[in-house]
């Protein structure tokens, strides 16, 4: 499918799902609506005998971004945080989630009748521990339950959570939909076509992706293998979709066996030719709504490969018992993750497409501050407007954060026409402060994430002091050489050091996996506070957010991020022998992102001499990179950013 295609039918889903979610957030915070839902699922409960029922922010494919139908915590609680999970009992009501979102979930919560309970920890002991607290649930001589849809409910998570219940007299009830009847006019299933992700930016073919993953298989003594996760289904497919917002990706399972395959997707979806062409690469089409009937049809004696954290509960309970099970990450997560010379240059190419759309953006901005209306909203559609004038782009890659001072210090932030801040009228500025914006977009030759804060006006000392803190932290880590393998937890620290000097810290991770016109969180590694895994070892070709901040809550937000690639160096010490520390491979940055970080809200007198000559490299990249594709302001505009700071 050309380009103009892609974008058309990325587009019109966007637009589609935007005006549903949009509607859902106007109303679902009223507490009438809330309140009503609510009472038809304890209703239920009752019905049922379920003491409890938990609803996480999931569906059949653990998805981070979820389409209409599965949006059921949104639709009960009114929070339309991306991450949360619901728990409801005949008592109470309670919205569980992470400091990103613990601004956004008292607003949308107050007055609803659910509460926030705030994680600073892992999820599990929280729920358990909310539930025991329950009066008069649990008791000796009868076990309580809690219902889940394990449908949707992951494979791991819903082992721990079994285990941790069992010792309160709690047992899981796992095999229905909770939300079933009581949910008027739910959304149905996405309906949008797949198309081929193809030449030249699909960089290995189809076929060789296969036979590599048969290849992991018969390493691990597998069979049979099944793909829940849909940005692992479309790299391995080089297929891409519509189905969820902002990621290209649609809604279906693969089950891949030494000889065979089988794309498990809603009927309509796949057209002829594409599928005859799938055909060629052994590739059969078999219908959504079969796949449960597809894990139980599996042979006896057969040996399935499925990742615990990359499937639901639902799936795993369907495998026949004569099936062996080996339980290992996907080999699709690991193999996406390290992207090939071919990709990476595409993946440059785009980042230059989505830097000149910023210095245009940013050009309009500047000029345009204290001489027209402008608001959060203003923002977020003429850089959007900008992004889609670039070749490649097909759509956003996340909904854009703009928020300016207060706004700023909400991680996930999201301006909407009913509460948004006015940055700028034609009188002049509304007030002065610091200006958040995390944007990204999804190019048919990579994925973007970026983040960059400019002062309205002029910044204080201590808005300064927090900026140039975070600017450390930001370029410390992307100047970090780390021997091949390091797990990426151990990172983390390198980012947080010159905030912690000065007893300050973020409570979000510094860096997330990005995929290659995927999904804009992927992993498996992360460099932030999670205990580390083996699977989280640096390797050369991934792609890494870096992102450190600091938020003043109710005052100003600071984030400044890129991304960067993994790239392969010559030992530190070349004439070391094999064995000794000091052997082996090491790894460094390059920074990909292209875009100017602002310097008029550095601190000079914090900055040392290495770190003010590495942000003039930086941007003398920026300028070189970028200026032949710019003319006229923007390009005036960038000339002037990229100066080179001096004391």
């Amino acid at each position: 499918m050309a380009t103009w295609g892609l974008v058309s039918l990325m587009r019109a889903s966007q637009r589609r799902l935007h005006a549903v979610n949009a509607s859902a957030a106007a109303s679902s915070p009223a507490p009438s609506p809330v309140s009503a839902r609510l009472q038809a699922l304890r209703q239920r409960m009752a019905n049922k005998g379920w003491q409890a029922v938990l609803i996480p922010s999931s569906d059949p494919h653990l998805s981070e971004y979820l389409p209409d139908r599965w949006q059921g915590r949104v639709w009960l609680s009114g929070f339309t945080g991306s991450s949360g999970t619901l728990l409801v009992s005949a008592a109470q009501a309670a919205v569980f989630t992470d400091s990103r979102y613990w601004e956004q979930a008292e607003v949308e919560l107050a007055g609803s009748g659910v509460d926030l309970v705030k994680l600073d920890g892992p999820a599990v002991p929280a729920y358990v521990q909310w539930l025991a607290a329950q009066a008069g649930l649990a008791s000796p001589a009868a076990a309580s339950t809690l219902a889940i849809d394990g449908t949707v409910m992951g494979l791991a998570q819903t082992q721990l959570l079994q285990d941790a219940l069992k010792i309160k007299g709690w047992q899981l009830h796992t095999n229905e939909d909770v939300l079933d009847g009581i949910w008027p006019d739910r959304p149905a299933l996405p309906a949008a076509a797949v198309f081929e992700h193809a030449l030249p930016y699909a960089a290995t073919p189809r076929a060789d992706k296969l036979a590599a993953l048969r290849q992991a298989m018969k390493d691990k003594g597998a069979t049979h293998h099944w793909i829940a996760t849909l940005d692992d289904l479309a790299w391995v497919l080089n297929l891409r979709g519509a189905d969820v917002e902002y990621n290209p990706v649609f809604l279906g399972h693969a089950l891949i066996s030494l000889d065979d395959a089988a794309l498990v997707v809603a009927e309509g979806k796949i057209d002829t030719a594409l599928q005859a062409r799938l055909s060629a690469d052994g590739v059969a089409v078999r219908p959504y709504d079969q796949a449960l009937s597809a894990m139980k049809a599996l042979p006896d004696g057969s040996t399935l490969l499925i990742d615990p954290k990359r499937i639901t509960w639902g799936l795993r309970e369907a495998v026949p018992a004569g099936v062996k099970l080996v339980e290992a990450i996907n080999p699709t997560t690991l193999a996406k993750s390290r992207k090939t010379p071919e990709e990476a240059s595409f993946i440059r190419e785009a980042m230059e497409h989505d830097g000149a759309a910023m210095c245009t953006f940013y050009a309009w901005l500047e000029q345009a501050l204290g001489h027209e209306h402008i608001s959060e909203l203003t923002i977020d559609e003429r850089l959007s407007a900008e992004r889609a004038k670039q070749p490649g782009y097909v759509s956003l890659s996340f909904p854009t954060i703009a928020g300016f001072n207060a706004n700023g210090a909400q991680p996930h932030y999201r301006a909407t026409a009913e509460s948004h801040a006015m940055i700028s009228t034609p009188q002049g500025l509304c007030e002065e402060g610091l200006l958040l914006i995390d944007s990204g977009a999804q190019y048919v030759g990579g994925t973007t994430d970026i983040t960059r804060v400019w002062p309205i006006g002029t910044p204080s000392a201590a808005q300064k002091r927090d900026y140039t803190l975070v600017l450390k932290g930001t370029m410390g880590l992307s100047r970090t050489r780390f021997p091949r393998g390091t797990l990426a937890p151990m990172l983390d620290a390198m980012a947080r050091a010159p905030l912690w000097e000065h007893g300050m810290d973020f409570g979000h991770g510094t860096g997330h996996g990005v995929g290659y016109f995927l999904n804009v969180h992927e992993g498996p590694q992360s460099i932030s506070k999670a205990v580390p895994d083996a699977n989280m070892a640096m390797q050369p070709g991934m792609i890494t957010s870096i992102e450190p901040a600091l938020y003043r809550p109710k005052q100003w937000g600071i984030r400044i991020e890129n991304l960067v690639l993994n790239v392969l160096l010559e030992s530190a010490v070349p004439d070391a022998a094999p064995g000794t520390p000091e052997y082996g491979e090491y790894l460094a940055f390059e920074t990909l992102t292209l875009c100017p970080i602002d310097t008029r809200c550095i601190d000079l007198s914090l900055m040392r001499d290495d770190e003010i000559a590495w942000l003039n490299g930086y941007h003398a990249e920026v300028r070189r990179r970028l200026s032949p594709l710019l003319k006229d302001d923007p390009l005036a505009w960038l000339m002037q950013r990229t100066e080179a700071l001096t004391r």
